[in-house]
């Protein structure tokens, strides 16, 4: 296999068929694991290299303290204003690529969501899949109340988890629902003490690899094939979406509103 170079805050650790990913942004943003443009650039990395690794049978990603509040509003890489449109539309691909490389790995993929998982970093979760979440799990999708839509493809993964009126309620809504309902909705598999979502993902995992693992890779893309048929045909316009909506009067007072409160936060 190629050589892999990851950027210091996403660390790969493998062992007895398990890889274990994991964000960790230090204390900037607060301790909260920001996704910036270069996190989600080893994210995306470190999944396509996993890809060929056939010694790892599970993987696990997870955040250290917390698992992340999604997309670093701070990060001037994660912006996209003053670009034309064709580097407008490749800068874009960053998110649903990274989202992309964790759902096409043949192996079983499993978040663990301490704490956080908000905007692109659920995203990121219903590319896995199984979610586990601490019972302190705030889980929301804030981009439509900042006036943007949900991209990164996640509307039909959504909705294929917990069905059309529940993600409905999820990406309009832009509400914390919280690990317990999300556990009921579906979009949760288990959930676990706080502090203990990496534990009880590691359990999930012990399972996994206690399994041969080639009808295990071959179960997961059979149902994949079904359960994601549809999901680029639906989803493949998010990005012009986006493109439309960012920067828009809207999200930009939504935006400054939003630091506001962090602001006052610290």
């Amino acid at each position: 296999m190629e050589s892999l170079q990851l950027p210091d805050c996403v660390k790969l650790a493998r062992a007895d068929g398990l890889a274990t990913v994991t964000l960790d942004r230090g204390s900037y943003g607060g301790g909260m694991n920001p996704l910036s443009a270069e996190a989600m650039e080893g994210l995306r990395d470190v999944a396509r290299w996993l890809k060929g690794d056939i010694e790892t049978h599970c993987v696990i990603v997870s955040g250290a303290r917390v698992f992340s509040i999604g997309a670093d509003l701070k990060d001037p890489n994660m912006h996209t204003h003053g670009l034309d449109r064709l580097a407008q539309r490749q800068k874009l691909l960053l998110g649903p690529d990274m989202c992309a490389a964790w759902e096409g790995l043949e192996q079983v993929t499993i978040c663990a969501m301490e704490r956080y998982a908000i905007g692109g970093a659920l995203a990121l979760a219903v590319s896995c899949d199984w979610r586990v979440a601490s019972a302190d799990c705030d889980i929301r999708l804030p981009e439509v109340p900042l006036g943007i839509n949900m991209s990164w493809q996640a509307n039909p993964r959504i909705s294929a988890l917990i069905g059309p009126s529940r993600a409905k309620q999820l990406v309009i809504l832009g509400e914390n629902i919280g690990a317990e309902t999300a556990a009921q909705w579906g979009l949760v598999d288990r959930l676990s003490p706080s502090g203990g979502a990496l534990a009880a993902a590691q359990e999930l995992a012990a399972k996994v690899l206690a399994l041969p693992p080639v009808p295990v890779r071959m179960s997961k893309q059979a149902i994949n094939a079904q359960a994601h048929a549809l999901n680029h045909l639906s989803s493949f316009m998010d990005r012009e979406q986006y493109a439309l909506l960012t920067g828009s009067e809207d999200n930009k007072a939504a935006v400054r509103a939003a630091l506001g409160k962090q602001e006052k936060g610290k």
